[in-house]
């Protein structure tokens, strides 16, 4: 079975307002890109290619106060071309197995179910999460710089844990655990571009 993965077309984010990098204003941006009318599931090797759709993932950051979860993606990451690069982001695609009908996804917000669903799938596919946490949107990412990012929106949240306690499930993700914000950034340059975007962002919340 092919896998499907949810999409938008990219010309509905140049309508709404097209944007580089991490923007904060997700209050304006997902109430306009993520309605049923703009949704679709479309098989994943075709949408990876097809730069004239925008896959929608969740990608959660987990932090406890200063410090936020970090890893290297190994070589057997499904997704070659983020391989051998360090990332704090978790998450990944949303499936029509989230949900018994993409009328039903509610996706106007990110609240809705399906969505939801398909985000907490994700991270319990690649993490043990055993902390209670406080999930916030921090913004959205667009990075057309790279193939990868041509053809992938991504929606961050941040966990805020009660305590760090997080253990890496997927053998992929190697070299984990928690970091200061600020040593991260010092480092940033050996993480994948979004996870250059967040941790911009979150020093700056720190300043």
């Amino acid at each position: 079975m092919v896998e499907q993965v949810l999409v938008i077309p990219t010309a509905i984010l140049r309508e709404t307002g097209m944007f580089h990098g991490l923007t904060l204003r997700h209050d304006y941006y997902l109430p306009r890109l993520l309605q049923d009318c703009h949704l679709a599931y479309m098989p994943r090797p075709s949408a990876e290619e097809d730069p004239r759709f925008k896959q929608i993932i969740p990608y959660v950051v987990l932090r406890h106060g200063d410090r936020v979860f970090h890893y290297l993606r190994g070589q057997g990451g499904g997704e070659k071309r983020l391989r051998s690069l360090r990332s704090v982001g978790v998450g990944g695609h949303i499936n029509p197995g989230d949900s018994n009908s993409l009328e039903s996804t509610a996706c106007a917000c990110i609240d809705g179910e399906v969505y939801r669903q398909g985000m907490l799938r994700e991270v319990a596919e690649e993490i043990y999460l055993e902390s209670d946490y406080h999930d916030s949107c921090l913004g959205l990412i667009n990075d057309d710089s790279t193939p990868v990012g041509q053809v992938h929106l991504g929606i961050v949240h941040v966990f805020d844990l009660r305590t760090p306690n997080v253990r890496r499930r997927e053998k992929v993700l190697t070299a984990s655990g928690f970091a200061p914000i600020q040593e991260l950034r010092a480092q940033k340059d050996e993480f994948e571009t979004w996870s250059q975007f967040v941790l911009d962002a979150l020093a700056e919340t720190q300043d």
